[in-house]
């Protein structure tokens, strides 16, 4: 079930509107969110292409990939896992924008704007996380 969908709406009409990862609001968001850090890391000074504009991509990879591949597995504590691992590389993401910020490689205006899309990307796979476990709190029941 995807958080983004969830409110207001019936959960057995949600579920059944999502048909692939692709469908859910949150790998949607973090796709965005991709874009923008692969912007920021192919902008990097040469002397952190292999170090921080590095880091950057495989953390901005990893968020989208996690998501995907928590959506492919069997089981809702699998999918759980691999949001956990998905909201981690989210968290490294941001601490590597406050080195960017920190080294001026940009302005603090853009660090605030890219942190505003990592945080809403967090809010959204926090609402996944839950409405995935509250589902399989429910099946189990």
């Amino acid at each position: 079930m995807d958080a983004g969908k969830s409110e207001g709406v019936d959960a057995g009409k949600v579920v059944s509107s999502i048909r692939d990862f692709k469908d859910l609001q949150v790998w949607k968001a973090a796709r965005d969110l991709r874009r923008e850090f692969y912007k920021l890391a192919n902008a990097l000074p040469d002397i952190e292409r292999f170090g921080l504009a590095a880091q950057i991509r495989r953390a901005a990879t990893s968020v989208t990939a996690n998501i995907a591949e928590g959506f492919g597995r069997f089981g809702y504590q699998e999918n759980a896992q691999m949001c956990r691992q998905a909201r981690g590389s989210l968290y490294e993401l941001r601490d590597h924008l406050t080195t960017c910020v920190d080294e001026l490689y940009i302005s603090p205006a853009e660090g605030k704007r890219l942190d505003a899309l990592a945080q809403n990307a967090a809010r959204l796979l926090n609402g996944y996380l839950r409405s995935t476990l509250a589902l399989k709190r429910r099946l189990a029941a």
